[in-house]
């Protein structure tokens, strides 16, 4: 074993840390190098969504120590960020193993730092972490939580004062002060009980009442209050606050699935806790079925992301991938916006560079504004950020991985405004004679038939993230000429932030953040994308296809044909 593991495992256990951990420590040791190994090869980073690993000891894994060092990190830089302020965090959690120990941990380290501390009393959901920072003035603020990744992780996500998530630079910097923290002796924890305040359901009213504000088509409501809605919050934190937001909407037709209405880390009714599954939407597309559901809905752990299932012509549940449910939401609320006479000119929508250009040009035919960012919520955060200043106003935005937000009062994807939201496009398409389900096919006439794919390669530990890094390497020296038959235009490298023309040899600038992103471009249309994780091992490659539809009788074989394109990618890059 290599001497640099030993010699970071033996620093733990010297060091000022319980006998459990130790005792653990000597067990890899002894017994599995391999574990010791990815324990402690490195220190957990913060990426897209901040600090998030698996569970366990060492530098590498999420445990009180890491967690500890990582908020006294962010502690220090509070302090050089705004010395001689008064510095207000606020601190919420989801329901994974341990979230709760990680945020009364957080807390602490945070009240005894001298910051005051808004500590939820139980789990919240992301979104209104968010909202409780802009809400009640925090510089910052932690969101324990490893959103819809697998059972045996959890994570931290740093907020700053705006609600977002830490960006450039404050994510170096604050990874910067972590590394600053060699001993668990310099954090400081234990003082100050009296700065952390408890706050709760007088909160929840606050945050709820601004989501009501986002309704469009109160009307739509009332005439179809009993509606049929069936949600899950799959064991986490959407159980009372979405159900509590569609009747603040005015629905009074809700049913929830009650074995996945418990409060429980190990997910025990799925294999994952991440609604992009069909999978994971059974139990709640079961109940649609049996009960006449007119939408089934689903949040992830932290209920941030949501998943939606609608039924078609023959009462057959489709999931809705998250692109689709971008472009309906985009939809209905720029065409609510318009009706009800609320576009000036100023409004524009954002969408990641990974997500449908079918949301874009929905925005372009109501005359508004759209924005590119890279992938992850804090690069649309980032763009309201920077076009409120201008006075614009921010419409609604959203990824291809079941996030989107409506409205600027917060800074993350919100899965409770977003199932509000869904539940009244749904009742509002009811009263125009129409269903979410018929309306997505009568929008595929009217801009086009996009259609995406998504294959995740996963590669786990050391080993896996070299193999990754490889790939990139790779792709960038050997490029595709062509994709199904059609030649490549454009390559788009975001680590450069230069856009190619294969043709002339010319090169673009491209204005936005650098990231370690490839986009190729083919004469038809065709878009591949090729994205290693931020948050998780993987490497993604994403597929956006796009063809005419004539009208809805075509519907079933142009939908064949694209797929068809998307598997014949997927070969040329040896993913199947």
């Amino acid at each position: 074993m290599e001497q640099y593991i030993l010699d970071r495992a033996q620093k733990w256990l010297d060091g000022n840390y319980d006998e459990k951990t130790k005792e653990q420590i000597r067990n890899l040791m002894a017994n599995d190098p391999k574990e010791l190994s990815e324990s402690f090869y490195q220190d957990l980073e913060f990426g897209t969504g901040g600090l998030r690993g698996i569970l366990g000891v060492g530098t590498n894994r999420m445990n009180v120590y890491t967690v500890g060092m990582a908020t006294q990190g962010l502690a220090n830089y509070l302090k050089k960020c705004f010395e001689g302020q008064e510095i207000k965090v606020a601190v919420s959690h989801d329901c994974r193993n341990f979230s709760r120990e990680f945020a009364e941990r957080t807390a602490d380290i945070f009240a005894s730092n001298g910051f005051k501390v808004y500590l939820f009393e139980s789990l919240r959901p992301t979104p209104e972490l968010s909202f409780a920072i802009r809400e009640l003035g925090c510089k910052s603020g932690v969101m324990v939580t490893a959103s819809h990744n697998p059972r045996e992780y959890n994570g931290y996500k740093a907020y700053w004062e705006d609600g977002s998530q830490v960006i450039a630079p404050h994510d170096k910097n604050i990874i910067d002060e972590v590394g600053k923290i060699t001993s668990v002796d310099q954090i400081i924890s234990g003082k100050n009980p009296e700065n952390i305040e408890i706050i709760g359901e007088e909160f929840d009213k606050i945050y709820l009442e601004r989501v009501k504000g986002l309704s469009l088509s109160p009307e739509a409501v009332a005439k179809y209050h009993d509606m049929k809605i069936v949600y899950t919050p799959i064991h986490g934190c959407g159980h009372k606050l979405v159900p509590a937001s569609l009747r603040n909407y005015g629905f009074t037709n809700i049913s929830t699935v009650e074995a996945q209405m418990v409060i429980d880390g190990n997910f025990p009714t799925v294999e994952s806790p991440n609604p992009e599954e069909r999978t994971t939407m059974r139990m709640a597309i079961e109940q649609g079925q049996k009960e006449g559901a007119e939408i089934v809905m689903a949040t992830d752990p932290d209920s941030d992301r949501i998943g939606i299932a609608v039924p078609d012509n023959d009462g057959n549940f489709v999931l809705l991938n998250g692109n689709q449910t971008c472009v309906l939401l985009t939809y209905y609320m720029c065409r609510r916006w318009k009706e009800n006479g609320m576009l000036d000119g100023k409004q524009y929508i954002v969408k990641t560079i990974v997500t449908s250009e079918m949301m874009a040009d929905v925005a372009k035919s109501f005359g508004v504004e759209y924005f590119d960012c890279l992938t992850g919520f804090k690069n649309i955060a980032k763009v309201i950020r920077q076009e409120e200043a201008k006075g614009k106003t921010y419409i609604g935005g959203g990824e291809e991985s079941f996030g989107f937000l409506a409205g600027s009062f917060l800074r993350d994807k919100d899965g409770v405004s977003a199932c509000s939201l869904a539940a009244e496009a749904a009742a509002w398409a009811k009263s125009i004679g129409t269903s979410l389900y018929n309306l997505i096919k009568e929008l595929y006439v009217e801009y086009g038939f996009y259609k995406e794919g998504l294959v995740s390669v996963v590669r786990k530990g050391q080993e896996g993230a070299a193999e990754i890094k490889q790939m990139m390497v790779d792709f960038r020296a050997n490029p595709p000429k062509q994709i199904c038959g059609s030649d490549i235009v454009t390559i788009k490298d975001y680590q450069s932030s230069e856009a190619l023309d294969v043709k002339s040899g010319s090169t673009t600038a491209i204005d936005i953040d650098k990231s370690n992103v490839l986009q190729y471009l083919t004469a038809d249309g065709t878009i591949l994308s090729i994205r290693p994780s931020g948050t998780e091992p993987k490497i993604k490659f994403y597929f956006g296809v796009k063809e005419p539809l004539a009208s809805l009788a075509d519907y079933d074989k142009v939908s064949a044909q694209l797929d068809q394109k998307i598997e014949q990618m997927k070969k040329e890059l040896n993913l199947v």
